[in-house]
């Protein structure tokens, strides 16, 4: 999605982007917030100065922008006027929809008076993210694709939804300008998806491929090249930072917005699984080309690695036990076995011999590379055994992580380029330190928030750190007015259990004065199931699950009355928007600390201690605060919201670390006053204006 229809340059336009004085920012900011039919914000003009200061400075900003700062417009402004290409990279799809459609198409229109140019944007996703041509005209070199139209109707076509869908989308590729996924209304399943998509490795690249002057990959990687903003994910900046080869335009900006998630995004894109399911479709995807006695042996591996992981245990896996070197190893040498076996057959009788092809050895280089990986046993990495359903009952894989993505972002993402980082919330405890360090900014290289006061002597060359100022803009609303922290300390403390009945009590009570308007909070699928069962019964209210629909339907359902819970678990801790009086209690059944048993979580807790470290705080506590600030920015997301945060944990008044959680989130009043809770909730209800 690009502005490749904007209006092109004015006579006397500036041929090449040149930097605009600082003097001009306030002017230019104030014509694009008025673009967008904002307000501007005290907060938002602080943001616009400290990000063009860093640029020009080459220095790194981390800038905590409370809800409603306007953010989006503070760093656009500043990198539109500085002229260099900038890459902005957001964590959720609805923010890059917004900067594409509404903020960059408006703020370019409103600063070409002064910049005398229209800067060009576009969007720049994974491959894996657009419909391929190819196999939308030639078909699906693949086992999935078989039975696809079987059954049929009495005209011919497919009954079954799967069926359906991959024929949906074959017309829509006749129609769409993008083959953007996200511009599918409505969507397909993942499985009909992976039908008429491919990834980078299954890819016959544009020079070989009878559609490459048309792939809709292509094309948006070709917009990215020239255009002078592009707007991509964590997960492309990720790819970027570990593959080696650029994946992203040179650029001389970096935006991360949402910058909270990005070490777990990150983190998922270096993590690597080993499963029965993907072994198994390697044997069949090689079968078609490679020779009997490479796929023969992969088979023979795949069944040995089947019964033994039909018998593990999950848990961390410190080091590979000798039956799980031996079936992994076999894994490894059947794979490059395959491997070369396709790189010397040859079958002219297939007509689709080149996808084919390039399917197959995908899949025999990813086993390929993840055994090797797991059987480097690398200090860097942790390993362990997960089950799960997603693998299908009684399986389970291997998987592997790295223990820290630090180290890699300090390396990759800070050398060659100004990076701004931002978010709701990136101060816990009060601090920017943790959350700096943990995206590769160390302590050693934090500079005074004010510029102008004294700062050290930095150093030069490879090994000096990376610069960076951390600044609080601050948040248009006014916390301790809008909003009440109450933390239920006289509740006893949670336990493993999800069995609370006080906790159920409490929480029925306080749904009852609110008159419903309930965001649930909870710490596990399990937890939450639990309570919405039991409240079911006991309240008149309704109550939504997660998981009974799609989550945008659930949170229409929610927004439309006020008399409606929703209880849900990680997805609904951050980015769910319901300003208004639908949601005026949002509660969390406990501090959401990473279960003991996490092996990812657990092994980076015992590298900090072994470090010297407080592992606890700055590994569990660390997520736990920062899921608490996201939950408790569910509340205000308006001028006029009124409301309360409930914390059913007695430990967030009691424990010594609780402290370090309050000063995490908004400034809101804060008590533990249960009477008076309630009567406060009961006169918000009162006041609420109806839900439209």
């Amino acid at each position: 999605m690009t502005n490749d229809s904007a209006p092109q340059p004015l006579p006397g336009d500036a041929e090449a982007p040149v930097s605009v004085p600082r003097a001009k920012l306030p002017e230019l900011l104030h014509a694009a917030v008025a673009a967008v039919g904002g307000t501007e914000r005290p907060g938002q003009v602080a943001m616009a100065a400290a990000v063009a200061d860093a640029v020009d400075h080459d220095e790194h900003l981390l800038v905590q922008a409370g809800t409603g700062t306007g953010k989006s417009l503070a760093y656009l402004v500043p990198a539109l006027a500085h002229g260099d290409r900038v890459v902005v990279a957001t964590a959720t799809l609805a923010l890059q929809r917004q900067l594409v459609e509404r903020d960059l198409p408006r703020t370019v229109e409103a600063l070409h008076p002064v910049l005398r140019r229209r800067p060009s944007f576009a969007m720049l996703k994974g491959r894996s993210n657009y419909l391929c041509l190819h196999r939308a005209n030639e078909g699906t070199p693949s086992e999935e694709g078989e039975g696809l139209f079987d059954p049929v109707d009495a005209l011919g076509g497919p009954t079954g939804k799967l069926g359906r869908d991959v024929l949906r989308l074959r017309e829509w590729a006749e129609e769409t300008e993008t083959g953007d996924r996200d511009d599918l209304t409505p969507g397909v399943s993942d499985k009909a998806w992976a039908q008429l998509s491919v990834t980078s490795k299954e890819c016959l690249g544009a020079s070989r491929c009878a559609y490459g002057q048309e792939c809709f990959a292509e094309l948006a990687r070709e917009r990215a090249k020239t255009a002078d903003v592009v707007v991509t994910n964590h997960a492309m900046l990720a790819i970027d930072a570990i593959e080696g080869a650029p994946v992203l335009p040179e650029h001389a900006m970096l935006i991360v917005d949402e910058a909270h998630e990005l070490v777990n995004r990150v983190t998922g894109a270096a993590t690597a699984e080993l499963t029965v399911g993907a072994v198994n479709r390697a044997v069949k995807r090689a079968a078609r080309l490679a020779n009997e006695k490479a796929v023969d042996a992969l088979q023979a591996a795949a069944e040995s690695y089947h019964g033994l992981m039909e018998t593990a245990q999950p848990g961390r896996v410190e080091e590979l036990p000798e039956y799980l070197v031996y079936a992994v190893s076999a894994i490894r040498d059947a794979a490059r076995q395959v491997i070369t076996s396709l790189g010397e057959t040859r079958d002219k009788g297939l007509s689709d011999e080149d996808a084919v092809r390039k399917q197959a050895m995908a899949s025999a280089e990813t086993l390929h590379d993840t055994t090797e990986r797991l059987l480097s046993e690398s200090p860097y990495d942790v390993v362990w055994i997960e089950r799960s359903d997603r693998f299908g009952p009684g399986t389970a894989s291997l998987r592997v992580a790295p223990l820290n993505v630090s180290g890699l972002l300090r390396e990759q993402l800070y050398r060659e380029r100004s990076v701004v980082l931002t978010s709701a919330t990136l101060k816990l405890g009060g601090d920017f330190n943790g959350v700096a360090a943990s995206v590769g900014l160390p302590v050693e290289g934090r500079l005074p928030d004010a510029r102008g006061a004294a700062e050290p002597e930095r150093q030069q060359g490879e090994e000096a750190p990376p610069y960076w100022r951390g600044i609080d803009v601050g948040s248009p609303f006014s916390y301790n007015k809008q909003g009440i922290l109450y933390v239920a300390k006289h509740l006893p403390p949670p336990g493993r259990e999800p069995d609370r009945p006080e906790m159920l009590d409490e929480l029925a009570d306080l749904i009852g004065a609110a008159g419903g308007r309930t965001l649930g909070l909870f710490s596990s699928m399990r937890a939450a199931k639990a309570a919405a069962e039991a409240l079911r019964e006991r309240l008149d209210n309704r109550i939504l699950l997660q998981g009974e629909d799609t989550l945008g339907e659930l949170i229409r359902e929610f927004s439309a009355d006020a008399e409606t819970c929703l209880f849900g678990t990680l997805s609904l801790w951050q980015g769910v928007d319901v300003p208004g009086a639908a949601c005026q209690l949002v509660v969390m059944d406990r501090i959401p600390f990473p279960r003991p048993d996490d092996p990812l979580m657990s092994a980076r807790q015992k590298a900090v201690e072994e470090a010297g470290g407080n592992g606890f705080m700055a590994v569990a506590a660390t997520h736990a605060a920062l899921l608490m600030a996201q939950g408790a920015g569910r509340l205000v997301r308006a001028s006029d919201d009124r409301g309360v945060v409930a914390v059913l944990d007695p430990r967030l008044a009691t424990a010594r670390y609780g402290g370090f959680f309050r000063s995490s989130m908004p400034a809101f009043w804060y008590t533990t006053d249960r009477n008076q809770i309630r009567k406060s909730l009961a006169a918000i209800d009162a006041s609420a204006p109806p839900v439209r």
